[in-house]
């Protein structure tokens, strides 16, 4: 079965080609980071219009690199949320316009639960069950994994995401877009001890996050007085190290009231380089493994999408081919 997959959700461009035989046989991405950094973030207009431009093109050389046509397609899988609304609409359209023109079905497919399973599209992939870490620009999610489409949510953010508060913390200490990298870099060349961050929730005994206190926390010492660079580096430090620890500590609190042993981290914030040493190093003295997507499917892309859309299809789920579609800009991954 070969699925194309079309990602459309916020501001990349992701097609992608799957063959459940063969496995990903090419995917291709284009980011808006460039054209959003005049802004400061996601300008939705801009994004939705940047994504029409993209997705023939991007198309073109999935199939090409792939040495494959669209006669070889057997169905079509797009993002159908959560995200921005115009954004999910180009590529929802797409999708099923191709589909219907092919006379092959076309499935919905939920943003997160493809980053949920891009792990197993790995060398080495896990093994169900396992506990999922979601972390990205809009969520923070802890969920059991018992299988394709058994998601129990055991936890989440209250109020800002792990890489929102990393993308608001960027800005109030003066970094671009997108914040999140920008702000791990200058974290490299800080210095512990000269900053004390709160660890939100640390000690909650659940398995919920909160992150906007520590935003605040960052805003109250940024105004305190003008920070020199290397205060600045130091604070980034100690606002990464608030954030890693909660994760890190929540994620194995959640491993332990599920007697599970198998840990998978996904999304955007996945790839951050002191978040993956403190879950390895924390998760081998605890006897637990940790798998990762590879690194360039930690970001938004199509290669999730049509991984996720033929599990569903190879499970059982029900594609159309009548043209119809929606979006759902607003989706809990429970429910999908």
């Amino acid at each position: 079965m070969r699925v194309l997959g079309v990602e459309s959700s916020c501001d990349e461009t992701g097609v992608a080609l799957y063959d459940s035989g063969r496995g990903l046989l090419a995917h291709a991405l284009h980011s808006q980071v460039d054209m959003h950094q005049a802004y400061g973030g996601v300008v939705p207009e801009l994004a939705s219009r940047d994504h029409i431009r993209r997705l023939v093109p991007l198309l073109r050389r999935v199939l090409a690199e792939a040495g494959s046509t669209l006669a070889d397609l057997d169905a079509i899988a797009y993002t159908a949320g959560p995200g921005l609304a115009g954004a999910l609409l180009v590529g929802a359209s797409f999708a099923v316009g191709l589909g219907l023109a092919r006379g092959i079905p076309v499935l919905p497919v939920h943003h997160l639960e493809g980053h949920l399973l891009s792990p197993l599209l790995s060398a080495d992939p896990p093994q169900f069950p396992f506990v999922a870490l979601l972390v990205s620009g809009g969520h923070t999610q802890l969920m059991r994994v018992s299988g394709v489409g058994a998601y129990e949510l055991l936890g989440e953010s209250l109020d800002d995401a792990a890489g929102e508060a990393f993308d608001k913390t960027a800005k109030l200490l003066g970094l671009g877009y997108p914040g999140g990298p920008a702000l791990a870099q200058l974290a490299e060349s800080g210095r512990p001890g000269r900053f004390k961050l709160p660890r939100p929730m640390l000690h909650s005994h659940d398995l919920d996050f909160s992150f906007s206190g520590l935003k605040t926390a960052v805003l109250t010492s940024v105004r305190e007085r003008p920070l020199t660079e290397s205060e600045k580096a130091d604070l980034a430090l100690e606002f990464q190290e608030a954030v890693t620890e909660v994760l890190v500590a929540k994620a194995l609190s959640a491993l332990a009231a599920c007697r599970l042993e198998r840990l998978v981290v996904a999304g955007g914030v996945g790839a951050n380089r002191r978040l993956r040493s403190r879950l390895d190093e924390r998760g081998a003295r605890a006897g637990v493994r940790v798998f990762y997507p590879e690194l360039e499917l930690c970001t938004d892309n199509g290669a999730m999408i049509a991984f996720c859309g033929a599990q569903r299809l190879l499970a059982g789920a029900t594609a159309v081919c009548d043209g119809s579609f929606a979006v759902r800009p607003r989706w809990p991954l429970a429910e999908c």
